[in-house]
């Protein structure tokens, strides 16, 4: 592998329609500008999720660079992508909180969903892409987005929302407005306008209302003071938010067994986005990537273990990003390498972390509906690309239970130390269910696909999607990172 691109066209700005390949580049000064749109793509979902999470923002933004850069050294620079922070882990986490976990149960919990990734990656890469539509097929892949995605709204429900209901409702109106209404590049990036606005707002009721009203007192929707206290250089530590809540800085895991099955799910997702994703820039540069399918998992699966093994979020490959390449038709990895690079810069910016960590809670709620559902809705997503027919009670009936117990966070206790919940048990209950009907199903069961076949992308050859989009942070940004 090497570090040389080849310069195109002299440099210059390609011509509508043309398109700048992998190992090709336009001059330096304008790889730094689509670096910098790459940065702006990846930025709003990359800290929220930390911040959602309990975690550090500013050492997420960091770990995000070098993730993509491993990413791109293990995949040869063949699959551009940048690796943000995914969202597949964020019910899992809020399970963990619930159950009186701590930051170092968190991440240790992630490193193994990490390691496991990278497994999954080596069988793939030596046995090929077709195993997964086997052991995950998009009936059972779905199901599984679906009840990370749902399992969420009680956090929303519970946490953010009612702290301030109508700047939460003005931020959502915001980003539904701003994704579906506004074209180019700008919806793309609806989450990080999102959160400009939702804070310009809390800013102004603070001004015009007042202090909130909360069980701690009257605190002010917008308060820098942390900015002002941080350094401009240093490593990321410990942030303290308005409203108490301490997001870690970088700290070594620990290991809970019944957490670690809380993740297992995310990997799911993940497996399935990654898939996506590489089939999403395999249709886009016309080059056959098959080959490195396993190669991409496994990268995304060492960037995980890599940000977690020092307290960092997981990571995934990002739609949003996918986008850009698409409306450039720029996917020379030159833009990633520069994206990743600005990335890290920012990662050893204490002020900025402290700056990111002060979004108001309110603001928060009004993000998190939005992009909570869609990763929910990207399930359904899933089963329409593929063509799942549900008038088979194969797929019917072990999904719908698993659904039912993903989503109302049912449990099974074992004992006062062991118990498996929600996320975990829902998705036990849709793998091992689906299988297991099938296997004492009768033929015509098994062999029936439905009137839906036909819907299937011919060129989705793991059945799973084959357009930008997940679970993801997402389509292009209209959809949240899982």
């Amino acid at each position: 592998m090497t570090f040389r691109w080849k310069l195109y066209e002299g440099g210059k700005t390609p011509p509508p329609g043309a398109v700048v390949n992998t190992d090709e580049r336009l001059s330096w000064p304008r790889m730094a500008g689509l670096g910098a749109q790459h940065v702006v793509a990846m930025f709003g979902a990359t800290f929220v999720f930390p911040v959602i999470m309990g975690l550090n923002p500013q050492l997420a933004v960091l770990m995000s660079g070098v993730a993509t850069i491993l990413f791109l050294l293990i995949v040869n620079n063949k699959v551009p992508s940048y690796l943000g922070t995914s969202a597949a882990f964020v019910g899992a986490v809020a399970a963990i909180r619930a159950q009186g976990g701590d930051s170092q149960q968190v991440t240790g919990a992630i490193l193994v969903a990490g390691v496991m990734l990278i497994a999954i990656g080596v069988i793939v890469h030596f046995a090929g892409g077709t195993v997964i539509n086997k052991v995950l097929p998009p009936a059972v892949t779905g199901a599984v987005v679906m009840l990370i995605g749902f399992n969420l709204a009680p956090v929303v429900a519970n946490n953010y929302w009612p702290v301030d209901q109508w700047i939460a409702l003005l931020t959502m109106a915001f980003v539904i407005v701003c994704s579906v209404v506004v074209r180019g590049f700008l919806s793309r990036i609806a989450v990080l306008l999102g959160l400009v606005f939702g804070t310009f707002f809390s800013w102004i009721f603070d001004l015009v209302f007042g202090p909130l009203s909360t069980d701690k007192g009257s605190v002010d929707r917008i308060n820098f003071s942390s900015v002002g206290d941080s350094s401009w250089i240093g490593l990321p530590h410990s942030i303290t938010q308005a409203d108490g809540t301490v997001l870690a800085g970088a700290h070594l895991p620990s290991f809970s067994m019944t957490f670690i099955l809380l993740v297992i799910p995310g990997v799911v997702a993940l497996v399935a986005e990654n898939a996506g994703h590489v089939k999403a820039v395999e249709e886009m540069t016309r080059k056959d990537l098959n080959a490195y399918m396993g190669r991409a998992f496994i990268g995304d699966g060492v960037g995980t273990t890599i940000a977690s093994l020092v307290g960092g979020s997981p990571t995934t490959t990002y739609a949003e990003n996918i986008g850009v390449m698409a409306a450039t038709r720029v996917y020379s990895t030159a833009a990633y390498y520069i994206a990743a690079l600005v990335a890290i810069v920012f990662g050893f910016c204490p002020k900025f972390g402290a700056l990111v960590s002060s979004v108001p809670s309110g603001v928060l709620g009004g993000i998190t509906v939005v992009l909570y559902g869609m990763i929910g809705l990207l399930g359904a997503k899933i089963w329409v690309d593929n063509g799942v027919n549900f008038g088979n009670p194969l797929n019917l009936v072990p999904l719908a239970a698993g659904l039912i117990i993903g989503i109302g966070n049912v449990g099974l206790v074992f004992s006062d130390n062991f118990s498996i919940t929600g996320i975990a048990l829902g998705t036990i209950v849709v793998v091992v269910g689906y299988h297991l009907v099938r296997f004492f199903a009768p033929p015509h069961l098994r062999d029936e696909v439905g009137p839906m076949a036909s819907v299937r992308p011919e060129n989705s050859s793991v059945g799973l999607p084959s357009t930008p989009g997940h679970g993801d942070g997402l389509p292009p940004v209209t959809s949240p990172q899982v």
